[in-house]
């Protein structure tokens, strides 16, 4: 039986304040831990099995071992910021010891000048904002004027919004794609995102139309490792903006986690295609940590724990699948930013040893590493690998 490994990331779920928190104004933040405190009928039956309420206190989730319990642990981050991009990067054996540029203010005049004559077209924002709340803002301005709305958030961004009426969702991809080209050196921004939107004024909403444009990866990650080892990796969701398509023998976007959850047991199901599947499901962050819903955030996740029965049901004998996050998000917490917090860990599979506590892991770059090694691929990679924890090595 051929061998494979799933990757589920549960895009901006933490479990508590990691250590260095209080360097990212993060101290007491707590994604899961305020949502379980916050949300009576809190209740997640498949996680609690993996072991999540043995990771830390929780209000409504036990500390339980059962025949299902395999591995469980949870991860501290070592890279040097709480974005998507570096979260998901060091998932896959790359540790990044810089952060990338924020812009609270909006980015200089002297760039947007330069920007607007690369593009022709005027630029109406340059702030920091929510984007559904800037283009009910400024969505009347721009159907007018035709300008592009430019804004920023807490995260290292530039985010371009168009009325699909105005400008095609096309344009506005090379529109994206040159001021990717221009953010660079001090402007290197993690992600250029095209904002497509429709809908008259008073009811302006955003499409599934949205594409990141990111930086490239500043070293090897495991996906290339694969690659050119003549392995296939398949990446679902947002993955393929996120590694800037880099790693990658194939993708596939997705419109929302129900549709990233189907997509995805849909390739386990497809027995010998692939060696790598890496899904991240985004709707946790994006939809609800960020607007800081803690409601919304745990019937995402409920969703999430509802469906993971069927794809443990489809997982082969020598497929082993990694569930973890890239970040916190927490919605009970001040501001709309990421968090710096720990994420959890659980590691299920046929051939994965029963009740293996991993303990706090230095760095989410040890599940690359241990995937390297189950493949027996000789690399570079960060981290440590925990795979003589968690199978039987066999000779």
């Amino acid at each position: 039986m051929k061998k494979r490994a799933i990757i589920i990331v549960l895009d901006g779920c933490g479990i508590g304040a990691s250590p260095d928190a209080k360097d990212f104004s993060d101290t007491g933040a707590d994604t899961l831990g305020h949502i379980d405190s916050k949300i009576n009928d809190f209740s997640l039956p498949f996680f609690q099995s993996c072991g999540l309420g043995c990771l830390r206190e929780f209000k409504h989730v036990l500390c339980e071992i059962t025949e299902k319990t395999k591995a469980f642990g949870k991860c501290e981050e070592r890279s040097l910021a709480k974005d998507t991009i570096i979260g998901h990067w060091e998932i896959t054996g790359l540790v990044t010891p810089f952060s990338f540029p924020l812009f609270p203010d909006g980015f200089p005049i002297d760039f947007i000048k330069s920007f607007e004559n690369a593009v022709q077209k005027k630029v109406i924002g340059n702030k920091a904002a929510s984007g559904t709340e800037i283009i009910n803002e400024l969505g009347r301005e721009h159907l007018e004027t035709k300008a592009l709305i430019v804004y920023t958030s807490a995260d290292s961004v530039l985010q371009i919004a168009a009325h699909k009426k105005v400008i095609s969702v096309s344009e506005l991809y090379d529109i994206c794609h040159k001021a990717r080209e221009m953010l660079t050196g001090s402007l290197g921004v993690g992600r250029v995102i095209a904002r497509p939107f429709e809908g008259r004024e008073g009811s302006f909403v955003r499409t599934h139309e949205r594409r990141d444009f990111s930086l490239l990866p500043h070293g090897k990650t495991l996906l290339d490792i694969m690659v050119e080892n003549g392995l296939k990796t398949f990446g679902i969701g947002k993955i393929h903006d996120i590694y800037a398509n880099v790693g990658l023998s194939d993708y596939i976007k997705t419109v929302d986690n129900s549709d990233g959850l189907k997509k995805t047991l849909k390739a386990i199901k497809e027995k010998n295609k692939f060696d790598l599947i890496y899904t991240n499901l985004v709707d946790t962050d994006m939809l609800y940590g960020h607007r800081r819903d803690e409601r919304g955030f745990y019937n995402a996740l409920k969703e999430i724990d509802d469906f993971f029965p069927q794809i443990m049901d489809a997982l082969l004998p020598e497929d082993i699948l990694f569930i973890t996050a890239d970040h916190g998000c927490d919605p009970s917490f001040s501001g709309t930013d990421h968090t710096r917090e720990y994420v959890p860990l659980f590691v299920l599979g046929k051939e994965v040893l029963q009740n293996v506590d991993l303990g706090i892991r230095s760095s989410f770059a040890d599940i690359g590493k241990t995937i390297a090694g189950y493949f027996k691929l000789s690399s570079t990679l960060d981290g440590k690998s925990f795979l003589n924890k968690i199978i039987k090595i066999k000779a």
